[in-house]
């Protein structure tokens, strides 16, 4: 998940993080202290958690500006300020967190967002169709962990299961995208599901490690570092 924090109290900022890793710590956080520190990045938000009274611009302004761009941010306003709270409709922001926040308040809303974030993701994301001898089936994009080669075959690993399908490592490049790293002659990997990686292994969210070739690690962290700077995050 990939979650903005806009607010020019920098104690707010990180405050709100907290809160976030506490629940989600496979999020992704990036923190902003102004209005046009935000826009001006250019990257999109699963969440986004905004400040209303700035000094440098409106909060209201900000989030029309998100909806202009036809952005589906999840929008939480932070403020001490009742009186936007009809205003936030507008925008069709997800809640309005009054200052000081409540953390029990705060867990129960957000744990909301992330339902509804998880939601917006899922209706706009990839689907992939697949046929074999036997059976025909759908599997969501970003399902995939990783895909291992065995032979004239691949497996496709799952969170839920691994299907199999005569296939070449090569068109399951192409047919993934760039999301998907080729680390080792074996092994494409969704970085979306990376937590850690050594010099030989790469560790993913299920618990499973599989293997990155000496000749592929330079290539490998270029590309991952990339995916995480352009807004790369978790999908879990």
């Amino acid at each position: 998940m990939n979650i903005g924090i806009c607010d020019d109290e920098k104690e707010i900022c990180l405050q709100i993080k907290k809160m976030v890793l506490a629940l989600a710590p496979e999020s992704q956080v990036r923190c902003f202290c102004s209005g046009k520190q935000l826009l001006s990045g250019g990257q999109h938000f699963d969440i986004l958690f905004l400040d209303i009274q700035m000094a440098d611009t409106n909060g209201m302004e900000i989030a029309r500006t998100i909806r202009e761009r036809k952005e589906d941010t999840v929008l939480i306003f932070v403020t001490a300020l009742k009186e936007y709270v009809f205003e936030a409709f507008d925008v069709s922001a997800f809640h309005y967190l009054l200052k000081p926040l409540v953390k029990d308040k705060f867990n129960s809303v957000f744990l909301e967002a992330m339902k509804e974030a998880k939601k917006r993701i899922r209706i706009g994301e990839e689907s992939l169709f697949f046929q074999t001898k036997s059976k025909s089936f759908t599997l969501m994009k970003s399902d995939i962990l990783y895909v291992e080669n065995c032979r004239r075959k691949v497996d496709i690993h799952t969170w839920h299961q691994t299907e199999t399908i005569y296939a070449t490592m090569m068109h399951m490049e192409e047919l993934l995208g760039e999301d998907f790293f080729r680390c080792h002659r074996g092994y494409l990997v969704n970085m979306a599901y990376i937590i850690q990686y050594s010099a030989d292994r790469i560790l993913l969210q299920n618990g499973e490690s599989i293997y990155l070739s000496k000749e592929k690690y330079n290539d490998f962290v270029t590309a991952y570092m990339l995916y995480l700077k352009q807004g790369g995050v978790s999908c879990v």
